[in-house]
């Protein structure tokens, strides 16, 4: 039996990355290397934790591991404790035979990132368990509960994207407003009126307008805008609420 892990907690990343030609996708992995030995299921990049391990540090181990992804922000934003989570026999079995441990019953602490799709493209990934970026509307029927994972994370994600500045994790330092519509929209799941959001938009103190516009365009060169974080901060202090 392999002592190394707890067989009680486990965690799982909800890695979201965005490319501003695709839209949002998520980061799936196949569930064992060998898929002649198991049959070809997909899940989310997660495992159980090594005993005397901190959650946060298992994550990033786990994430390295399973995609080659390492060093990036990790959230965490729930915990799964449905005592039937692992109810599927065959992914219960899957689960003793490659963690070496009779297990029952798992807790899961789940995670979720921005990433920029280009940083970490399918070329660049692990190939190990054949990680790849998964459309949104693409996600098959993956392993235990993961699909509710990522579900909730997607939930959590859009409620926070109005009131946190996350898509400025995944736009470049100097962005265009078709840039910012475009990865708002692509989060949220929603149309948004390109009139209406230019004008709240323009009303942000902290989203700074520069003097310089695209170079080489077919189109109409688009002016460039940079986020200030020092000033969301300060304003951030006296109020609430992001783009919608």
């Amino acid at each position: 039996m392999n002592t190394g892990f707890n067989p009680h907690i486990s965690v799982d990343i909800v890695v979201f990355g965005f490319d501003d030609n695709e839209g949002l996708k998520v980061l799936l992995i196949n569930r064992d290397k060998d898929e002649q030995k198991h049959p070809a299921r997909l899940k989310l990049p997660g495992s159980l934790i090594i005993i005397r391990e901190r959650l946060s540090d298992s994550a990033q181990r786990v994430l390295q591991e399973l995609t080659g992804i390492k060093d990036i922000y990790l959230k965490q934003f729930a915990v799964f404790d449905n005592p039937e989570r692992l109810k599927d026999g065959e992914d219960l079995k899957w689960l003793c035979d490659s963690s070496g441990i009779m297990i029952e019953r798992v807790v899961t602490i789940a995670y979720y990132s921005l990433v920029k799709l280009h940083h970490y493209s399918e070329t660049e990934l692990s190939k190990a368990f054949n990680a790849r970026w998964y459309n949104l509307d693409d996600i098959p029927d993956l392993i235990f509960d993961h699909n509710e994972i990522i579900a909730e994370g997607l939930s959590v994600l859009r409620k926070e994207f109005l009131t946190e500045p996350l898509c400025f994790k995944l736009l470049p330092k100097k962005f265009t407003m078709n840039q910012l519509l475009h990865i708002s929209e692509s989060i949220l799941g929603i149309e948004l009126d390109n009139r209406n959001f230019r004008k709240r938009i323009n009303r942000l103190e902290y989203i700074i307008p520069l003097n310089e516009h695209q170079k080489g365009v077919a189109h109409k060169p688009a002016r460039y805008y940079i986020f200030d974080s020092r000033k969301f901060e300060f304003i951030k202090r006296g109020h609430t609420g992001f783009i919608i």
